[in-house]
């Protein structure tokens, strides 16, 4: 959630030149951040140069793809999360920061993605920054869904300050982990989801 790393491949001739890059990528932008060089990135995947500018054309299509591919895994993990906490909205939105909990406390635990991403990318045209957007409004409808049915008088709203809660728990989980973060946001949470009847 907010934090995949991605997976290294098995094998180097196994995957094609695409998909060895998206693999590098998603791993090292994560460890080190979106402005990771175009040759370490190259190295790693063990692809030529005209790889890239063949299937992504250039170092911001495969950023934007990245965080496609990362966000489409971070929220089905989300649903995942949700839906294995049962029926009740309240106790699906409180698994969400349970599975923060573990998410954190990983050794390679380097943050939210998307708003390091958000933070590093300075062109505000720069195609990484739709699909961060677009990620955002994804989970915040999903939580807007649960609130709904959870009877809040301004799911919306409510749903915007979920997500606020879990970008600054992230944020801090990353830089001061030992104030706890998650655990209060969570408890933050908790009086949200009081206003409901």
């Amino acid at each position: 959630m907010s934090t995949r790393t991605g997976t290294r491949a098995g094998s180097r001739t196994g995957p094609g030149p695409r998909d060895r890059l998206l693999e590098a990528a998603q791993r090292l932008t994560y460890q080190q951040g979106v402005g990771v060089g175009v040759d370490t990135l190259l190295k790693e995947a063990n692809v030529a140069r005209r790889s890239l500018y063949e299937h992504f054309g250039g170092k911001d299509g495969l950023i934007a793809e990245v965080l496609r591919r990362s966000a489409g895994e971070d929220a089905a993990a989300y649903v995942r999360t949700m839906s294995a906490a049962g029926d009740d909205p309240r106790e699906r939105l409180l698994a969400v920061f349970a599975e923060l909990a573990r998410v954190v406390a990983k050794p390679d635990f380097r943050g939210c993605r998307y708003l390091a991403a958000d933070l590093a990318l300075a062109d505000p045209d720069h195609p990484g920054h739709a699909v961060t957007r677009a990620y955002r409004e994804q989970v915040t409808g999903l939580f807007e869904v649960e609130l709904v049915s959870l009877g809040h008088p301004r799911p919306a709203r409510a749903a915007t300050q979920l997500l606020i809660l879990i970008d600054g728990a992230l944020a801090l989980a990353a830089t001061r982990p030992e104030t706890d973060p998650i655990e209060a946001a969570r408890e933050l949470t908790e009086k949200i989801l009081s206003e409901a009847p």
